[in-house]
């Protein structure tokens, strides 16, 4: 069975239209005018073997905020909805993910519960032209819109780069985890019967 969503969301700051495939080969298309970002989100793709296509116009000349935090929003729906009933998957997932001389950890719960716990701090002010403040933001949509409980902490600092792209790495492959399904399980993996 093909776990895909498409998700389109028009507002005056953005206009953006996703593709996903949970169970796809990594292949990734991204254009959102950031690109810093872009480049995230392809590893995050990769990373999670995740077929992604991103087209995102945003206001730009304002800031990187609303195309960067829409794209979350778009992208947390688009999980919800291909996940769907969630009967099957193993619910959690968790990774602990080195990227030279950082350390991240990501942990997932599909809960049905959004919450977000982020816990890193960087040095500079943008990487590229993405400001480093929208790391969390993204998250932030991502978990409120998906419905799921988000845990990102940096185990040992560095480069920003390194830490920005560990985390992503690090959330694609606890996705991918908790995304995947376990013969073992039959039903929702829950003692109340559903999320």
């Amino acid at each position: 069975m093909s776990r895909t969503a498409d998700y389109v969301r028009k507002t005056k700051e953005t206009d953006i239209t996703l593709s996903l495939e949970l169970d796809g080969s990594g292949v990734s298309d991204i254009d959102t005018g950031i690109g810093f970002f872009d480049h995230m989100l392809e590893g995050f793709a990769r990373h999670g073997f995740f077929d992604l296509s991103v087209k995102a116009e945003g206001d730009l000349i304002v800031d990187c905020h609303h195309t960067i935090e829409d794209t979350g929003i778009v992208l947390g729906n688009a999980i919800k909805k291909a996940v769907g009933d969630k009967k099957g998957i193993k619910r959690y997932g968790s990774c602990i993910l080195p990227m030279d001389e950082t350390l991240v950890l990501c942990a997932v719960d599909l809960s049905g519960r959004p919450y977000l716990s982020f816990d890193g701090n960087f040095t500079v002010e943008r990487v590229g032209y993405m400001d480093t403040e929208m790391v969390k933001e993204f998250f932030y949509a991502i978990s409120y819109t998906a419905g799921m409980n988000l845990h990102i902490k940096v185990l040992t600092p560095g480069n920003n780069h390194h830490m920005i792209e560990a985390m992503f790495k690090a959330f694609a492959r606890a996705l991918d985890e908790a995304t995947s399904y376990d013969p073992r399980i039959t039903d929702i993996l829950s003692t109340k019967g559903s999320l």
